[in-house]
């Protein structure tokens, strides 16, 4: 009777765990640095964000670059790293917004803001999508995190 109850606690303990990695980086280009932001998106200076395709640069909240907002459907919001992903960090490493794209200066390659997933990857080469962070929203305020 032990056993039994003993792998019932094993088998619910091992469905209950998530898949979801929480913004965990595995990418050898971008080290791990902490990120944690709140955006007001009442101020002027966010207004860029209140409509579905609207982005914005944060380069003071964390990060290695730091990072870009985005927003995807209007109440859906995607936060990532401004380092380009296929690069250790240099002076042409810090990507730049183009409507809905993310530019990497170094080699030209465009990331899709609303996947992150590099749109013009390199034969033969191993090519990395943009490191996501967390973000979550309350009222109007956003949090970007990666823990």
């Amino acid at each position: 009777m032990k056993r039994l109850f003993f792998s019932c606690l094993v088998i619910i303990s091992l469905f209950s765990c998530s898949s979801d990695d929480g913004g965990i980086n595995n990418n050898p280009y971008i080290p791990n640095t902490l990120v944690q932001f709140q955006i007001n998106l009442d101020l002027p200076l966010f207004d860029n964000l209140r409509f579905a395709g609207g982005s914005t640069y944060i380069s003071n909240g964390g990060g290695v670059r730091g990072f870009f907002v985005f927003n995807l459907s209007g109440d859906q919001f995607l936060a990532w790293e401004a380092s380009c992903p296929n690069h250790f960090p240099s002076s042409c490493s810090t990507m730049t917004i183009e409507g809905v794209l993310a530019t990497c200066a170094c080699e030209d390659f465009e990331y899709s803001l609303a996947n992150g997933q590099l749109l013009n990857p390199v034969e033969g080469g191993e090519n990395y999508p943009m490191v996501n962070y967390r973000v979550t929203k309350s009222g109007n305020i956003l949090s970007v995190t990666n823990n």
